[in-house]
């Protein structure tokens, strides 16, 4: 085996090792220490909620079939989600500005809230993980987390989707209801939501 060979299968072997990297990143950071502790319906809230708030600040609609879409997961499993949401008050039903037969779902100051609490769990869990690395490296990491969860953001949104139009949405939903978010606060977020 040649040298360039051998380096090649070590770069190889190393992109080969991102997708359990990724699983037991998910699962374990759940594990961290954060305070307060993290409840059982948490993860779920989380998701539900961050793709709400996406598509408000990108100026789309979320219905619970585009949500399901989303979370490739049954319709009913995404309305027992968004029931959940709606239920603890962190989502609102919603008529359609684009369509005034569909309901969408847009989140509430307490979903706002919700978020921010989660930011922060997230962002003890980034620092108590990377506690006992280098300045410079822990930095590194989360621009790069960063950037690559950015670059998810230009993957096709899923088929079927109520807004599978590319994502422009057509006239944006009114965000004069509870809940409505600003592209500067979601600027804010801490570098290991993202």
């Amino acid at each position: 085996m040649t040298r360039e060979s051998g380096l090649e299968q070590r770069e190889q072997d190393l992109l080969d090792a991102v997708g359990g990297a990724f699983a037991r990143m998910r699962r374990r950071t759940m594990q961290a220490p954060v305070d307060p502790p993290s409840g059982r319906k948490d993860l779920t809230r989380n998701l539900v909620l961050n793709l709400v708030e996406e598509a408000q600040l990108a100026g789309r609609e979320m219905t619970v079939g585009s949500l399901a879409d989303h979370l490739m997961v049954d319709p009913s499993v995404a309305s027992r989600m968004a029931s959940d949401c709606i239920t603890h008050g962190y989502l609102v039903r919603a008529a359609s500005q684009q369509d005034g037969r569909r309901t969408i779902i847009q989140l509430t100051d307490e979903g706002n809230a919700l978020l921010d609490h989660f930011r922060h769990q997230h962002r003890q869990a980034f620092e108590y993980i990377t506690s006992d690395w280098p300045k410079a490296e822990r930095l590194e990491f989360a621009r790069l987390l960063i950037k690559y969860a950015e670059a998810t953001s230009r993957l096709p949104v899923p088929s079927g989707s109520d807004d599978s139009d590319g994502g422009d949405g057509g006239d944006k939903p009114s965000h004069s209801g509870k809940g409505a978010r600003t592209k500067r606060t979601a600027a804010k977020t801490d570098p290991a939501d993202r």
